[in-house]
């Protein structure tokens, strides 16, 4: 078992909040293309390519049973169904907007976290969760009559990797990170060849394969490097620290991702969300500097002297 180590999971979550946008906007590319199962299945399969001869290699330990396989079976669908959902609303939404929308997630988690698992959540955690959320509708200025059903589409990302990340956490300590994204990424593999063949003997519009170019292979191979270097990072963070301190944390992909939208797609924020960003970034490095301080030792009180015992029905 790992000790939490709350700012070095929050240095790691960082870093997913960085990789996981580029991703995004990668298949934000793809996506205008390739097929969604299709784009689905790669990334996976680039993913055990890049993991499988790591684990050979430095003989990590893979192997999985029990509770730990199940939840690790749940944990793959889950994350298929994630990237499915994201990979379809960026079809139709800026990046900075389906970026937007799924980060009611963080909001959903920390509940979660407090329902199902009991982690403490501090008024502090709380107030900066409740800040950024604040933060994240003013970022979003859903418009749901001009863009229709795919609005809601994040909405399922959020929900969907909400549950992701209470079950990564649930065998985060029991599971090498690289062991469990290699394992992860053959199920999820062999899961979407039967499903690739069904699409391409029914001709299914979503499911059905194209030839890529030269460049979209490119891509495809960047955004599988990109993913599982993500998820590990994510992984990682859990290992050290609960899902309410993290939750926070990630409200910064949405500056990242507005950012990315500009540079790549020409989209930028309008000023009502940039100051949503600015809020949201502020939240996020309130809940830093309030770990931080509450990371460092202090100084032994005396034991003060109880005005009296309490008896066993107290």
């Amino acid at each position: 078992m790992t000790t939490d180590r709350p700012l070095l999971g929050i240095l790691l979550m960082l870093g997913f909040c960085i990789v996981a946008p580029l991703a995004d906007a990668v298949a934000k590319i793809l996506g205008q293309t390739i097929p969604v199962a299709q784009l689905v299945f790669i990334r996976f399969a680039v993913q055990v390519l890049l993991l499988a001869p790591l684990i050979v290699l430095t003989r990590r330990p893979w192997r999985m049973r029990g509770r730990v396989l199940r939840l690790t079976i749940l944990r793959t669908f889950m994350h298929i169904l994630g990237i499915g959902l994201m990979v379809s609303a960026l079809k139709y939404l800026p990046l900075a907007d389906a970026v937007a929308i799924a980060f009611v997630m963080p909001f959903i988690l920390l509940v979660l976290g407090k329902i199902l698992l009991g982690e403490e959540v501090g008024p502090r955690r709380l107030l900066a969760c409740v800040v950024g959320f604040a933060g994240t509708m003013l970022v979003i200025q859903p418009s749901f009559t001009a863009i229709g059903w795919p609005a809601l589409l994040p909405l399922g990302v959020a929900l969907n990797f909400a549950f992701f990340m209470l079950v990564t956490r649930q065998i985060a300590k029991d599971t090498d990170p690289i062991g469990l994204q290699a394992v992860s990424g053959t199920m999820a593999v062999a899961f979407m060849a039967p499903v690739l063949l069904l699409g391409s003997a029914t001709n299914m519009p979503l499911l059905h394969s194209v030839a890529p170019s030269a460049m979209e292979w490119a891509l495809l191979a960047a955004i599988g490097g990109l993913g599982t270097l993500g998820h590990l990072l994510m992984t990682w963070s859990l290992r050290y620290a609960p899902s309410a301190t993290l939750a926070p944390m990630q409200y910064l992909e949405i500056p990242v991702a507005a950012l990315l939208g500009w540079m790549i797609f020409l989209d930028w924020p309008n000023d009502l969300a940039l100051a949503g960003i600015c809020i949201t970034v502020a939240a996020g490095l309130y809940v830093m500097l309030t770990e931080k301080a509450s990371a460092r030792p202090r100084a032994p009180r005396a034991p003060e002297r109880p005005a009296r015992i309490p008896s066993p029905a107290e």
